[in-house]
């Protein structure tokens, strides 16, 4: 069975997606693949609540747990590390996961670790994508998933979504307007990804 791990930080929109995409597709009767477990740094991460209603596994891994540690953001990675391991994943989905992963972190899920970020890279790496795009004078915003690389929001691209930014558009409305399109993509590139070698 082809594990897959997704970590989130809090609603867990596109996480919920790729659960329903698999759901609706019968991912463990196409390509042998599921997703066993939904894991967050934060506790009350609302998407936690919608994964273990699904019977999927949950976990909290704390990163304020590790502020007092000499090395917190290594400590954080490795008890995350440990948690992930115990699913045998095959892949590693970041689905809204707010923490900058260190590159031991990164190079232990060497070619199966991926992400989604909401600009069209390599544009506006980073926060606040939209607010950015529209103060750039961009017509056209989008997002992007990608293999995850040591460097931040970098890595091969594996599909972008393309949105017109509109004359009106605030960072708010454009947001909006690209997660539905992130909702699409990266289930798709999940399936993908976990077909490849059914």
């Amino acid at each position: 069975m082809k594990n897959i791990v997704i970590l989130i930080s809090g609603g867990g929109s596109n996480m919920a997606a790729i659960v329903r995409t698999a759901q609706a597709q019968n991912w463990v009767k196409q390509f042998n693949a599921h997703i066993s477990a939904v894991i967050s740094n934060k506790a009350d991460a609302k998407g936690l609540v919608f994964a273990k209603e699904q019977g999927i596994a949950t976990a909290v891994v704390d990163h304020k747990a590790f502020a007092d540690q000499p090395q917190p953001r290594e400590a954080f990675d490795a008890a995350l590390m440990a948690e992930i391991d115990k699913h045998q994943p095959y892949l590693v989905v970041l689905a809204g996961f707010m923490r900058i992963l260190t590159p031991g972190f990164v190079a232990h899920y060497e070619g199966r670790l991926i992400n989604i970020h909401p600009s069209l890279l390599p544009a506006f790496t980073g926060l606040n994508t939209h607010a950015r795009a529209i103060e750039a004078g961009c017509k056209f915003a989008g997002a992007t998933v990608h293999r995850v690389t040591a460097e931040l929001d970098h890595g091969p691209i594996l599909a972008q979504a393309i949105v017109p930014v509109l004359p009106d558009d605030t960072a708010d409305s454009l947001a909006a307007r690209v997660l539905t399109q992130e909702h699409l993509i990266y289930p798709k590139v999940v399936a993908e990804l976990v077909s490849s070698t059914c």
